[in-house]
Order: structure tokens, then C-alpha cells, then sequence
């Protein structure tokens, strides 16, 4: 059911601190604006991901059924709390994040579920890209096959597609 692999890093990389892997700055265009709570980032107390960034953190494969797909599906990307720590933040008891998507709908996420399980911040689906008309280009998905307590309204509802930013609070 789930997967963690790494895609794309050399040897020396893999003992690298996350908070390093992805604070360079953006070459392409940003994706991604992870803000609040954090120890450093790019610009303005923010960090800004492109999709190479993220595609150069380890990756991990979720293979879930969710309400919105009559079959499951194959969703691949980085670790939420990979991409919080990547940015700098720090996920503790108490600590949420706010996620954000292109349509403006928000959602607080308990840092005890991006610690807990195993979160993706999905980037391909199906080994695709998503394009926004499908819920891309990134999506938080929870891994509800491998956790039944997971199947139901709240965790559904913290599922953000189309994700723009996250706000460690």
C-alpha cells in the first residue's frame, strides 16, 4: 500500500538535513508557499518551491481509494512533514497547518497527522502530472487504505487539491 522511495538523489544527498534540500531558490515557476513557523526560508520568511524541488525531495507512493475516484489510485510525492522541515518548519504537539488551494479554500491540518501518517503531498497521479482540472498540480492525500479510522468527513475534508500554500501555525 505505501511505498517510500527516493527518486533523483545521489549518494551524499541522502544524509543531507531535509531543511537543505529544497531552499534554494525556485527556477521555475513557484508551486508552492510554505510560510509562518519557520527557521529560515527563501524570501520574506517564506519558502518557495518550484516542482524540481519537490521532485528532488525523497519520494513516497500512496496507493489509496478517496471519495472522489471510483477506483484507487496511485498518488506520488514528497512526505508532508518532509516539505514542512525542507522549509524550515518544525511539526510539534499543538502545531497545525493551514493549507490553502487555488480556490481559495482553506483547511488546518494537525501537525499530529503529518507525524503520525504518512501524508503525500501528491504531485503525480497515476505516475501523471495533474493538471488543476483534476485536482492539480499538488494534493494532500491521507493514506486511508492503510488506516480505516482515516475513512470518514474530517480526514476526507483535509484532502486540499489544488494546493497553493501551507501555513505552519
Amino acid at each position: 500500500m505505501f511505498r517510500r522511495r527516493l527518486l533523483g538523489l545521489g549518494a551524499l544527498t541522502l544524509f543531507r538535513p531535509a531543511a537543505t534540500w529544497a531552499l534554494e531558490n525556485p527556477q521555475g515557476p513557484v508551486i508552492l508557499t510554505v510560510s509562518g513557523r519557520l527557521r529560515g526560508g527563501n524570501r520574506d520568511g517564506q519558502s518557495l518551491f518550484d516542482m524540481a524541488m519537490l521532485e528532488r525531495l525523497p519520494q513516497a507512493t500512496l496507493n489509496t481509494q478517496t471519495p472522489w475516484y471510483p477506483q484507487p489510485r496511485r498518488f506520488t510525492g514528497p512526505l508532508l512533514r518532509d516539505v514542512v522541515a525542507a522549509a524550515g518548519g518544525r511539526l510539534a504537539e499543538g502545531s497545525r497547518l493551514r493549507a490553502a488551494a487555488l480556490n481559495d479554500y482553506v483547511v488546518e491540518i494537525p501537525g499530529e497527522d503529518a507525524l503520525r501518517y504518512d501524508l503525500v503531498l501528491a504531485r503525480l497521479m497515476d505516475d501523471k502530472p495533474m493538471p488543476v482540472r483534476d485536482k492539480g498540480p499538488l494534493f494532500i492525500i491521507y493514506p486511508f487504505d492503510a488506516h480505516r479510522e482515516l475513512r470518514n468527513a474530517v480526514y476526507y475534508s483535509r484532502c486540499a487539491w489544488q494546493l497553493k500554500s501551507i501555513e505552519v501555525v
